[in-house]
C-alpha cells in the first residue's frame, strides 16, 4: 500500500453520544472530509466484541441454534455467538468467551479449537469486531444456561444442510457465513 493511505482518513470535528449505556454507544457526528469539506450527522455505534463459533459434534455434525433476531424480525439459524464480557480494560480473554458461549447457548464443550480470523462487524457504522472460533468434536456436558433474553433452540445439522440453507437463504447472518466458509477451507490442525 502506498504512502497516500493517510490522506483518505476523515477528521472527526465533533461528536454528540444519542445513547450512551453499558450495552451501546450511538453517536453523531461531523467529519472533515479528505477534500476539506465538512459532512454531518454521520452515525456510528460502538457495541461489545463477540464471539462465532463453528463448532461440530462428534458425529461431524454442526451445531446450530434458532433465535428471533429483532432487527429483522425472523427467526433465524446462526451458530452459537455471544459477547465478549468486560470492560476495555478488562476484557474477557476470547478463547475463554467463545467456550462459555457455547456451554451456555447448546450445553456442549470441547478440547479441540482453533482460531479463524478477527473481522470487522460492520466497518461502515460500527467499531466491534467478531473473533471467529472453530471447535472439534464437540460432546454434551449440561443443559443450556441462557440469559434472561435468550430464548432459542439447538439444532445439529450436516455440512451439506447447511450449505442448502445458505444458498436458500435460510442461514442469514453475514457473519455466520463468512464463519462457515472460513471453517471449511481451514485446514490446520493446531488445536488451542
Amino acid at each position: 500500500m502506498s504512502g497516500k493511505e493517510e490522506d483518505l482518513a476523515w477528521e472527526e470535528v465533533r461528536t454528540e453520544h444519542i445513547i450512551q449505556d453499558e450495552w451501546i454507544d450511538i453517536r453523531r457526528s461531523a467529519y472533515r472530509f479528505p477534500d476539506g469539506t465538512v459532512f454531518e450527522p454521520f452515525y456510528s455505534y460502538s457495541r461489545r466484541n463477540y464471539v462465532v463459533i463453528v463448532a461440530s459434534d462428534i458425529n461431524g455434525d454442526y451445531l446450530c441454534v434458532r433465535q428471533y433476531r429483532q432487527g429483522i424480525r425472523e427467526v433465524t439459524t446462526e451458530f452459537p455467538a455471544g459477547a465478549i464480557e468486560g470492560t476495555a480494560q478488562a476484557q474477557e480473554d476470547t478463547l475463554e468467551a467463545a467456550k462459555r458461549e457455547l456451554l451456555e447457548e447448546t450445553g456442549y464443550v470441547s478440547n479441540e479449537w482453533t482460531y479463524l480470523l478477527k473481522v470487522p462487524s460492520n466497518a461502515t457504522l460500527a467499531d466491534n469486531y467478531a473473533h471467529i472460533f472453530m471447535a472439534k468434536n464437540c460432546r454434551k456436558a449440561s443443559g443450556q444456561d441462557l440469559d434472561e433474553t435468550e430464548f432459542l433452540h439447538v439444532y445439529t445439522f450436516s455440512a451439506s444442510k447447511i450449505e442448502a440453507m445458505i444458498a436458500d437463504g435460510d442461514f442469514q447472518q453475514a457473519v455466520h457465513i463468512m464463519a462457515w466458509l472460513l471453517s471449511q477451507k481451514n485446514n490446520s490442525n493446531t488445536d488451542l
